[in-house]
């Protein structure tokens, strides 16, 4: 007879990092199951993904035995990873983030494959690429039109991180006003 179902957990956990602190420990203590046992199982299972934030699909029974199924990481992430980049644009279309070339696009989808909804390696790369674009991150053919468009991008965030550190030239009114406050008050 198979096991009865008690409930079926989804988390992200970095690889090789899980331990029993939140999100960890409370997701599974709430069901009754071993923490400390999928921690150690899933450290084992994802030696060589350190750093890499991986869904997890934990199937809980009613006995407080578990299985876990890895999922491959999200999309963005290995977009983010592949681009060399912290954090995608917020002003995607407008504003570059980073590139990456189609044949790290192929790459991506082929770690994607199982978990998208075709199986079309084509289709997959389409899907990729939508995300990319989404994010800001270009695509493009050759190594050196990403590293073209990298230098790019840094001069970009230079000249706009310059920008945001240049002394004001008028000072605001109410700054005057508060200055006389506290001029009178002393």
């Amino acid at each position: 007879m198979a096991k009865k179902i008690k409930a079926i957990i989804k988390l992200y956990c970095s690889g090789a990092q899980a331990n029993p602190a939140p999100p960890v420990g409370p997701a599974l203590g709430q069901h009754g199951l071993n923490i400390m046992e999928f921690c150690k199982a899933f450290n084992e299972r994802t030696k060589g993904k350190e750093g890499l934030v991986l869904p997890v699909v934990i199937t809980a029974y009613e006995d407080r035995t578990f299985n876990f199924v890895i999922k491959s990481p999200a999309g963005a992430v290995l977009l983010k990873r592949a681009a060399n980049i912290a954090k995608a644009s917020g002003a995607a279309g407008r504003e570059r983030a980073g590139a990456v070339t189609r044949a790290e696009i192929r790459e991506i989808a082929k770690t994607k494959l199982r978990d998208l909804n075709t199986q079309d390696l084509e289709k997959a790369m389409k899907t990729i690429e939508g995300t990319a674009i989404s994010m800001g991150i270009m695509v493009v053919e050759t190594q050196q039109e990403k590293q073209k468009i990298l230098a790019e991008v840094q001069d970009e965030v230079a000249a706009q991180e310059e920008a945001q550190s240049a002394p004001t030239k008028a000072e605001p009114e109410e700054t005057k006003k508060e200055d006389k406050k506290d001029e009178k008050s002393k």
